[in-house]
C-alpha cells in the first residue's frame, strides 16, 4: 500500500475541520466547486451536488465529503488541502497536522537555557568561580570567532 500521508493528515484534522464555526457554508461550497471543476475525476458533478445540498446540515455534508475523499485515496486528500489553502489560508495554517514543533524551536530553547546558566555562573559573587569563568572567557574567542573575541576581551579588561 502506498504512503497515505495526506489521508493520515486528513484523519488527524477531521475533528478540527468539522467543529462548529471553522468552515462556513460558502467556503465549503468553494472547496467542493474547485475539486469538481479542476479535478472532475475526484468529485463528479453528481457527487458535488450531493455535497452542496443546502437542505443537509453543513456538518454532515463536510463529514461525508471528508469520508468520501479518504476512500478515494491520497491524491484527492492532497487536492482538498490545496483547495483549503487557496480558499482559507488562515485556517490551513492553523490545522493540527501543521503544528509540529521544529528542531529550531528546541535549539532556541536550549540556547536560552544554556545562556541563562552561563550568565548565572558568571554573576555568582564567589570570586573563585568568577576567576574560572574569566579563564573560560579568555579562551572562548579562539573557539567562537573574531567578532565575539573583541567583546570578551573588553569584558576581561573591565573586570580585571
Amino acid at each position: 500500500m502506498p504512503d497515505q500521508i495526506y489521508c493520515d493528515r486528513l484523519r488527524q484534522d477531521t475533528a478540527f475541520l468539522t467543529s462548529n464555526g471553522r468552515l462556513s457554508e460558502q467556503l465549503v461550497d468553494k472547496i467542493i466547486l474547485q475539486l469538481n471543476r479542476v479535478y472532475p475525476q475526484i468529485l463528479t458533478i453528481k457527487e458535488a451536488e450531493k455535497f452542496r445540498n443546502p437542505k443537509a446540515p453543513l456538518h454532515s455534508r463536510l463529514s461525508n465529503l471528508i469520508a468520501h475523499l479518504k476512500k478515494k485515496g491520497d491524491k484527492p486528500c492532497q487536492e482538498f488541502y490545496r483547495a483549503l489553502q487557496i480558499n482559507a489560508e488562515h485556517l490551513y495554517n492553523n490545522l493540527p497536522s501543521r503544528k509540529i514543533i521544529s528542531p529550531t524551536f528546541f535549539l532556541a530553547c536550549f540556547s536560552i537555557a544554556a545562556g541563562l546558566a552561563f550568565f548565572m555562573y558568571c554573576c555568582n559573587p564567589d570570586s573563585r568561580i568568577l576567576g574560572k569563568a574569566k579563564k573560560v572567557l579568555g579562551f572562548s574567542p579562539i573557539i567562537i570567532g573574531r567578532h565575539v573575541s573583541n567583546i570578551c576581551m573588553l569584558y576581561m579588561e573591565d573586570s580585571s
